[in-house]
């Protein structure tokens, strides 16, 4: 072979590694591309079915909230075409402690039950006695303090006006051994017709505050049946209770102590938490509101995404 032939072969040679080096380069790239783009169309699908679980969580709420539907009304729980549906529960709000009602008029029997919860949630003998005097002294009407309260001083100023929220609690003085607990604000409220705790929406920690000397285990199997087979409160296999005797009944409460809770409890309020929860596919959002359901258009006080 001459070297001109020779030269000829190498030219060849080396176009031919910068056609596969190039192939290579390319293949790369339109791999590269075709796993963004997976990873592109990945996303919106998420961001899809995101937005259709909300669209759910949207169309469950806005069914709850027609004024004559209750836990017991049908179409509370659909789905449509398999990936998509909504599942909705209405639970009285009074299964909540209220603490404006527990605040209200300084009864005795009210303030025990608000400084047994506390007691639960941690707080020793004088975190609850400071405590409760510093929330007296914020929504009561003067700047006299109590025993252990707090009115002016320095830059704190009790607005002497009831709680506007629970969230408003965090601001009392004294408030930070319980606002340091996991979960406090989910045992109030600030919302209720009259105050009272409804025994079909309240949890066993709640109904344990009650007074009247009730059985543990009563409690317990009182808290199984009204949930129905689902163990869900606010659903329509609920068992319905036609008076608030027939629940105290079901409690065990008997003599001196059934008459103490008469003025304590109710199962007739009418503002309701209605918790929506969407789904799109494995996609799941949720839209809680607490709503006044009468007879006319509902009242929102609170709306959560």
């Amino acid at each position: 072979m001459n070297a001109a032939h020779f030269s000829h072969h190498r030219r060849a040679a080396s176009s031919l590694l910068l056609v596969l080096w190039a192939l290579l380069l390319l293949s790369a790239a339109v791999f590269a591309f075709a796993k963004w783009m997976q990873q592109d169309m990945q996303l919106h699908a998420e961001a899809n079915r995101d937005q259709e679980a909300r669209a759910m969580a949207h169309s469950g709420m806005a069914f709850a909230l027609i004024p004559q539907v209750t836990k017991l009304t049908p179409g509370l729980e659909e789905e449509f075409q398999g990936e998509l549906g909504y599942r909705v529960r209405i639970v009285s709000e009074a299964g909540r402690l209220n603490i404006k009602w527990l605040l209200e008029g300084e009864t005795p029997v009210k303030l025990d039950i608000l400084n047994k919860w506390l007691e639960r949630r941690g707080l020793g003998f004088n975190e609850r006695q400071i405590f409760i005097d510093c929330l007296l002294d914020w929504v009561d009407g003067d700047n006299a303090h109590r025993l252990n309260g707090v009115e002016d001083d320095g830059d704190y100023h009790p607005p002497n006006r009831m709680l506007q929220s629970v969230e408003e609690i965090a601001q009392v003085h004294g408030a930070e051994p319980l606002t340091a607990t996991e979960g406090w604000q989910e045992s109030l409220t600030i919302y209720g017709t009259n105050g009272r705790i409804n025994p079909l929406a309240a949890d066993l920690e709640t109904l344990r505050l009650l007074p009247g000397n009730l059985a543990d285990p009563r409690l317990q199997a009182f808290v199984t049946y009204r949930r129905g087979r689902d163990g869900l409160d606010g659903t329509k296999d609920d068992p319905k209770f036609k008076s608030i005797e027939e629940v105290l009944t079901q409690l065990g409460a008997a003599g001196a102590g059934r008459q103490l809770l008469v003025d304590l409890v109710t199962i007739d309020d009418q503002i309701m938490r209605v918790t929506s929860e969407g789904r799109s596919a494995d996609a799941y959002r949720q839209v809680e509101a607490v709503v006044l359901k009468g007879g006319g258009k509902p009242t929102i006080y609170s709306w959560k995404e």
